[in-house]
């Protein structure tokens, strides 16, 4: 049996994110109503089988470390972990300067472990995978790294690593954010892009992180030097996401990965989840996204006086434990563990974090909410574009954005 061990990048500083990462790490952030964004790819390891993970973090990583303790303790009598590696600076007196560095100051646990192949996989995306599937590929490939694409329209693709390959999926190039993304041959409008997603040979692995820690003009980082360089000397296939599948996966949800990495990508996200047929399924019982559940009570609804219009009522949302809608009425939103929606209030298309009240008929639209934020009585928020601008940070589709612990007047 091949041995495989896990090291997720949970390092970033999430600046196209923040304010959410003003006071945490970008994985650490919540994401659909009691989740955390790092919960999703822990799931797929999880799911698929593998049990022996490290997590590398940096920046901010104090909630996400409190997690971690609290949501993902595995058996070690069966030699099972997840365990939170920071930065130690083991190899000299800098932080990690890019992926491959991080890799290359961790490479004691890699000798530690020895194992045949390494997972290295980022902490901040949105996706459904069966992990074995793509291990799979990459020794039936005779791959020494193997990277999970994914076709993207060419004018949203200058954010992301683009790849290049033959008919055999064969890396034969590869850019990082390129400001002209080459396209898929015969699909003039998509280009391949990675998912940022890498299995690799053990000695490839080392070997290469090695070299690449000596170069001067490095900035050490798998998409900017290591991949663009080794794709030219040895076996570097693309793995196809798309046909990645795992059980009770619907049609529609199957090849979906999102990169929350900025505020309306991440609020986009978010409202996938509360359709009525959700592109992305949080309700799938044979691939469970596990977390750390609060101990608070049910989600509670009060009032039916549909006479004076003060009736507790969500449609098309999803409300976590604690909860109390009192009167008040959201549509398509997600809720965080403990929120209260007063009476009269209106919450539509918003992201609610842990512990925010809404006041009595304040109204709150295309909103991200973060914790613990009282909205006074009769406050709008995101229906004057002027007045948001004012008061609080706007992204240019308009959502609006309130920082954790914010004191409104």
């Amino acid at each position: 049996m091949q041995k495989v061990l896990v090291m997720i990048l949970a390092g970033g500083e999430g600046k196209r994110l923040y304010s959410l990462t003003k006071e945490r790490a970008k994985p650490a952030v919540p994401f659909g109503g009691r989740y955390r964004i790092i919960d999703f790819v822990l799931s797929n390891f999880i799911n698929s089988g593998f049990f022996q993970i490290k997590v590398l973090t940096q920046f901010k990583s104090e909630s996400l470390n409190r997690h971690l303790s609290l949501a993902w303790r595995l058996s070690p009598k069966l030699g099972q972990y997840i365990d939170a590696v920071p930065a130690q600076m083991r190899t000299g007196r800098d932080w990690y300067r890019g992926t491959a560095d991080a890799i290359y100051q961790n490479l004691n646990i890699i000798s530690d472990e020895k194992p045949d192949y390494v997972c290295i996989f980022g902490g901040d995306h949105i996706y459904k995978m069966d992990v074995r599937q793509m291990l799979n590929y990459h020794i039936k490939k005779k791959a020494e790294l193997s990277v999970s694409a994914i076709p993207r329209l060419v004018k949203e693709a200058s954010s992301y690593g683009i790849i290049e390959i033959d008919k055999e999926l064969r890396i034969k190039g590869f850019e990082e954010k390129p400001k002209k993304p080459k396209s898929i041959p015969g699909r003039h409008k998509m280009a391949l892009v990675s998912m940022g997603n890498y299995i690799f040979n053990t000695n490839t692995l080392i070997e290469e992180v090695l070299a690449d820690a000596k170069r001067t003009n490095s900035t050490h980082d798998f998409g900017r030097d290591i991949i663009p360089a080794i794709s030219k000397k040895r076996k570097v296939f693309a793995y196809d996401f798309a046909k990645n599948t795992v059980p009770g996966i619907t049609p529609a949800e199957k090849g979906y990965w999102m990169d929350v990495g900025s505020l309306d990508a991440y609020w986009q996200a978010s409202m996938d989840l509360v359709a009525v047929s959700p592109v992305f399924n949080l309700y799938n019982e044979e691939w469970p996204i596990r977390t750390y559940y609060h101990p608070c009570p049910p989600a509670k609804f009060v009032f039916a006086d549909k006479e004076r219009e003060r009736v507790g009522v969500a449609t098309d949302s999803i409300v976590s434990e604690g909860c109390i809608i009192s009167g008040g009425q959201i549509n398509r939103s997600i809720l965080s563990p403990q929120v209260k929606i007063n009476s009269y209030s209106y919450v539509t298309e918003s992201i609610l974090m842990e512990g925010v009240n809404v006041g009595r008929y304040a109204k709150i639209k295309r909103a991200i909410i973060d914790k613990y934020v009282t909205i006074p009585a009769g406050m709008e928020i995101g229906y004057d574009p002027k007045e948001d601008k004012k008061r609080f940070y706007v992204t240019e589709s308009g959502i609006v954005v309130v920082p954790k612990e914010t004191v409104l007047r």
